[in-house]
């Protein structure tokens, strides 16, 4: 009681010589200072190591990238179904990037920390006719817009329905090790249009790196989306991220990203069906349990069984899907 006492006294002291705001600042958890800065109209369309970089960076560096919402401004907040309708899917996903990434070369792993994610003032959300999981039969054109400021907590979907904000990017990526312009729609083993939810702030990324500086690029920022993305769209909106960027080397070899947050370590699998997907995911898992926790591989699979939580991703980039698995720190006590 008495060091309780003598506590709450140092508080009051504190307080009373204005200390409080300094309190608050070193129980929260510091954003870095970026150190370089790319805008939304720094972006490109497609995939490919034929994508000149905007700048080059040594590991470690901290970027602050603005995106654009998906449709690249083909869309405003006053959009109609007319709009819809016309939407050109040939800059759908403009992405900002992308980024060499001193020293990073083919087998490597990119570490990207999202450090701060800020939504834009606005965001949409539409039903695209020929597009989505159930496109045969929604083929109405259809489109909500909403607004946003820095403290909007919720999207008003009607006056009874209200969506919880969690804002994340879309697509993330590193650049596949071929010259062709590859279509940001699908996922694939470099990132690309992974669509998972997951993905929020605090959250960190890694990805395999197939051509010399990586050369990583983000974007289709999400400011709410369920897994599975059904319709084909998120609340697509612009944003301000703070990310880090950093090279691994001489670990693990990983096929596809796998990301961790405080609370578990999570890896991804994309295919033509939810079954391969489900089965590559599970796959990865047990090859992460072996080699990051000794594990005998037949203990691996059982645990995955036991505590590991298969998520569909997305379902909408007929004919690619992607599933995660995650598997609790505390499970594996590491927490």
């Amino acid at each position: 009681m008495k060091k309780g006492i003598a506590l709450s006294g140092l508080m009051v002291l504190l307080i009373l010589l204005g200390c409080e705001e300094n309190i608050k600042d070193e129980t929260m958890t510091s954003i870095p200072e970026p150190e370089y800065s790319l805008s939304a109209d720094q972006t490109h369309s497609y995939w490919s190591s034929t994508v000149e970089p905007l700048i080059r960076v040594e590991s470690g560096s901290v970027i602050e990238v603005s995106t654009e919402e998906a449709s690249d401004q083909q869309l405003t907040p006053e959009s109609t179904v007319e709009d819809i309708e016309n939407l050109s899917f040939d800059p759908i996903h403009p992405l900002t990037g992308p980024v060499y990434v001193e020293n990073a070369e083919p087998g490597d792993i990119l570490k990207v920390k999202l450090h701060k994610i800020e939504l834009g003032s606005w965001g949409w959300t539409g039903i695209i006719p020929g597009f989505g999981f159930l496109a045969d039969e929604f083929n109405e054109p259809w489109i909500k817009t909403f607004e946003f400021d820095e403290n909007s907590q919720t999207a008003a979907f009607s006056d009874d329905i209200n969506i919880p904000l969690k804002p994340f990017p879309g697509v993330m990526g590193v650049a596949p090790a071929t010259d062709s312009s590859l279509s940001t729609v699908p996922p694939r083993a470099n990132g690309g249009n992974m669509d998972d939810p997951n993905m929020t702030e605090g959250t960190t990324v890694y990805f395999p790196v197939f051509v010399e500086g990586a050369l990583f690029s983000i974007g289709d920022t999400h400011a709410a989306q369920g897994h599975g993305e059904v319709c084909g769209t998120a609340i697509e909106a612009p944003m301000r991220i703070v990310y880090e960027i950093e090279v691994i080397k001489g670990e693990r070899k990983i096929q596809e990203p796998q990301y961790e947050t405080d609370d578990y370590y999570a890896v991804t699998g994309y295919g033509e069906t939810i079954d391969e997907a489900a089965k590559k995911a599970t796959r990865y898992m047990i090859d992460y349990l072996e080699q990051e926790h000794d594990m005998d591989r037949n203990d691996a699979y059982a645990l995955t069984s036991l505590a590991g939580d298969l998520k569909i991703a997305e379902v909408v980039d007929v004919p690619h899907m992607l599933v995660s698995m995650h598997m609790s720190k505390e499970v594996l006590g590491v927490k």
